[in-house]
């Protein structure tokens, strides 16, 4: 898929295979991890929408009560030398554990060398957190995922 943005109405095991094709550009490694992380917050986040982002840097999947990126609570962000936790207003949020990294006016991150990181209890405090501070209510249907952009030109995933 080269577009930028995916049109029309696409079956969910359409969009599944097309996410296990971005997440099969890494390592067997990162893929792994990514694979796992992903299921995490799936299970943290049954109702969120997953929107999908395979850009330049970064392969992106943000978890939200919608599919505006602007209201996303945390995303998947991965390269080719890590998976990361970001917080989409992490600017905003609490941090009395020193864990947030980053210093942009909005974005703050956790580095997740692995899946159990997401089980730190300072990291489910953040998680906890920025879903409070969403001002858009969560459906209690099950989520879905949706592929927002794909980029031509990328950079290496291994």
């Amino acid at each position: 898929m080269s577009a930028k943005k995916t049109v029309g109405v696409v079956s969910q095991e359409v969009v599944t295979e097309e996410v296990e094709r971005f997440i099969d550009k890494f390592d067997e490694p990162m893929a792994k991890r990514i694979r796992e992380v992903r299921k995490a917050l799936r299970k943290r986040f049954p109702a969120a929408v997953e929107m999908v982002y395979d850009n330049y840097n970064f392969f992106v999947i943000g978890y939200g009560p919608t599919e505006k990126a602007t209201q996303y609570i945390v995303s998947l962000a991965a390269n080719a030398k890590g998976v990361g936790l970001s917080f989409n207003h992490g600017a905003d949020l609490p941090d009395p554990h020193g864990i947030l990294q980053g210093s942009g006016s909005q974005n703050r991150f956790v580095r997740l060398p692995t899946v159990a990181r997401l089980k730190d209890a300072a990291v489910a405090e953040a998680i906890n957190a920025a879903e409070a501070n969403s001002d858009v209510p969560w459906g209690q249907a099950k989520g879905y995922t949706v592929v927002k952009s794909v980029s031509a030109k990328q950079r290496p995933r291994q």
